[in-house]
């Protein structure tokens, strides 16, 4: 066995390789960005390496700088993690040109299976079934779609040299294909640097499940079960499960038996994925998608149910071990994992970022956490949005979701939007706790809508409201003795009290609520939010219980009710944004912007083209002085690998523009300005009546 291996990688999956690591005594080292270097895997490695700047591609990205720098540590092999160099044959190549182990499969396995295009052919000779399409290296557009067969439609690009979703798109007619494959081209040649586009028949209501395979050196191929995985945003994951509630006994046996086959054909050594799309209502029909040659993201609920270390079978693989007589062991109970993804559900599951304040991992029979995230790190755009993942194990499929919503209730993120109350929401959801799964079911749920806010006084968002306010007025209140009645903030006034308001927004795109405070909120107030009747209410904060860390909660008390919140206060433009947490949901409250000036036309729109995300210009589409409809093109902004256009939201004229390709933005950053046409009464769009 190896005595240093070096973690070629950053966040949850580095400290889970960390973790296998040092449980088998091999000494850690890792590599981290300038944006990395107070991270939970540096903190948690035996030594750690500087390897570049934030963006990837001169850091996570760069093979010499890694390569160096596990030489210089003396390290006898590296753990490539998912993403970033996982799946790149030269990095692999350079690894063994420095007489290092590379912890994952040959290059030669990599290049056959990194290629979609390739791939399909090399699984077909082997007796692998595949979903009908075309597309090859250096084929144009043009010659692309002249070699589809209208029956296909709808079809599905992909890039061909591409994983995780991106730059996928569905093409319900062939008049859409042109706009659809430039769109396709432009975003694999940014996130993969090949172009190439495979074009497939598109199955409507698919599954999407996956077969883990693990082989050694010496010929043995093994499969250890399905993950359904057909909970997908974007076409990417966000809950899996193992196993698929959809496979009987004999069809996982046959399409184990496929993945094992698809792994023989290239020479496969080390844990691998193979990727099937499945016809929901013909489990027998499944097709091979692609071959993910490294450790994927959703390995915790294989080895939840199977009892083993995959992270440590890939360190004995590569050492040089044979697979043990009767591997793997017989699979034992249900697993559920949910990806905590640094994203908005409420605005199109876009990115968001910032610091993190507080953040607590829940505990539970059958509960895991793997996570990167601790208080202070910093979020950016410059890397996957996924900062943990929560699993949950049971006997059967009821308790595993059970005990994952009560995990996911007891996940605390404050700082950074994130995902997590969204998915408590997919959770119960009829058809996912029934089984019926298909990978359009996510976005229909989301596009259904969540229920909108009742009016109710205890409601999440309401209660959330009135305790932030309650929390301002808390920080006011004096410490010590009082002597002057005026120096207490509970509206004192000869005859009767004042009432004290707050006009708040509950988040990005909340509509501003005024809520209004009479009292001390440590002896006990009044609190009304909106048009609301007052309530009694109190509130105090407490050190949070059973936390290493120094954190807050606040608790409330309304009427006889009393709740508990994590609690945090960050700096805003416009005041102190109040951080709340509790039962998996997250509430950034802050001061809302001024109201519009009395000379404001009433009901006229906000003419300020705003960065919806932390992310990268890439194109700006307007110049000073253009005329723009409402819903026109004015830019393109990237974060994280996912282009969003951002359009006019009025018609006008481009008054101010301040966005440049290249330019780093902050979410809700001002971009542009659209001011008034000549011959408009100067208020539409008019920057002052914001």
């Amino acid at each position: 066995m190896f005595r240093k291996v070096l973690v070629a990688n950053r966040g949850e999956i580095a400290v889970r390789v960390i973790a296998t690591l040092r449980a088998l005594g091999i000494a850690s080292v890792a590599v981290y960005s300038d944006a990395d270097a107070t991270a939970r895997h540096v903190l948690e490695a035996d030594e750690s390496w500087r390897i570049g700047k934030a963006p990837a591609a001169e850091s996570y990205l760069n093979i010499d700088a890694i390569v160096a720098a596990a030489v210089a540590a003396g390290a006898e092999a590296v753990h490539p993690g998912y993403g970033f160099l996982a799946e790149n044959a030269r990095f692999a190549r350079a690894c063994a040109d420095a007489g290092l182990v590379f912890v994952g499969p040959p290059p030669a396995a990599i290049e056959a299976m990194g290629d979609k295009i390739a791939a399909k052919a090399t699984v077909t000779a082997a007796g692998v079934p595949v979903v009908p399409g075309a597309g090859a290296a250096g084929m144009p557009d043009e010659e692309l779609i002249g070699s589809l067969n209208e029956r296909w439609f709808p079809v599905l690009i992909k890039p061909s040299a591409g994983g995780g979703g991106k730059g996928m798109r569905v093409v319900p007619a062939p008049a859409e294909l042109p706009a659809a494959l430039a769109a396709a081209r432009r975003t694999a040649v940014a996130a993969f640097g090949d172009g190439t586009l495979l074009v497939e028949r598109y199955l409507p209501a698919p599954r999407h499940i996956e077969i883990q395979v693990l082989a050694d050196s010496f010929g043995q191929v093994v499969h250890l079960g399905e993950r359904e995985c057909s909970l997908q945003r974007r076409h990417q994951k966000i809950i899996e499960e193992a196993p698929s509630p959809l496979l009987s006994p004999a069809q996982r046996a046959s399409m184990g038996a496929a993945a094992v086959a698809a792994a023989r054909s290239v020479g496969y050594v080390g844990a691998g994925t193979v990727e099937f799309i499945v016809a929901g209502d013909a489990p027998d029909d499944f097709f091979f998608m692609e071959m993910n040659t490294r450790l994927q993201v959703e390995h915790p609920v294989t080895e939840l149910v199977y009892g083993l270390d995959l992270v440590e079978w890939q360190l004995r693989v590569a050492a040089g071990e044979a697979l043990p007589v009767g591997f793997p062991p017989a699979m034992n109970g249900h697993a559920v994992e949910a990806r905590v993804y640094a994203e908005d559900p409420a605005r199109g599951f876009l990115p968001t970022g910032g610091v993190v304040l507080d953040v607590r991992a829940p505990r539970g029979p059958g509960v895991r956490v793997d996570s990167g995230l601790t208080p202070g790190a910093a979020v950016t755009s410059d890397y996957d949005p996924m900062l943990a993942k929560v699993a949950a194990w049971g006997p059967d499929r009821a308790t595993a979701l059970r005990r994952l919503d009560a995990a996911l209730a007891g996940t605390v993120v404050l700082g950074v939007t994130t995902n997590v109350s969204f998915l408590r929401g997919l959770l119960a959801d009829p058809d996912v706790r029934a089984g019926r799964l298909d990978t359009g079911l996510v976005e229909r749920i989301a596009g259904a809508g969540a229920p909108g806010v009742s009016r109710n006084f205890m409601t999440g968002e309401n209660e959330a409201l009135a305790a932030a306010a309650l929390a301002r007025v808390l920080a006011l209140e004096p410490a010590g003795p009082v002597t002057d009645p005026w120096a207490v903030p509970d509206g004192w006034r000869p005859g009767d009290r004042a009432w004290t308001k707050f006009r708040l927004s509950p988040g990005a795109g909340g509509a501003p609520v005024e809520v209004r405070v009479r009292g001390l909120a440590s002896a006990g107030a009044e609190v009304a939010v909106g048009d609301g009747d007052p309530v009694a209410a109190r509130a105090e904060l407490r050190a949070a219980r059973a936390l290493a860390t120094p954190a807050s909660e606040l608790v409330v008390t309304v009427s006889a009710r009393t709740v508990r919140y994590a609690y945090a206060v960050e700096d805003g433009p416009h005041g102190p944004v109040t951080w709340l947490g509790r039962d998996g949901a997250a509430w950034a409250i802050a001061d809302a912007p001024p109201a519009a000036l009395r000379g404001a036309r009433a009901g006229s729109a906000d003419g300020t083209v705003r960065s919806p995300m932390p992310g990268t210009v890439l194109a700006v589409h307007v110049s000073l002085g253009q005329a723009v409809t409402a819903g026109q093109p004015v830019l393109v902004v990237e974060a994280m690998k996912m282009e969003h256009t951002v359009t006019a939201p009025v018609d006008g004229v481009i008054a101010e523009l301040a966005a440049k390709a290249g330019q780093q933005v902050a979410m809700e950053e001002p971009l542009a300005v659209i001011g008034p046409r000549a011959g408009d009464d100067g208020s539409l769009g008019a920057p002052w009546a914001a």
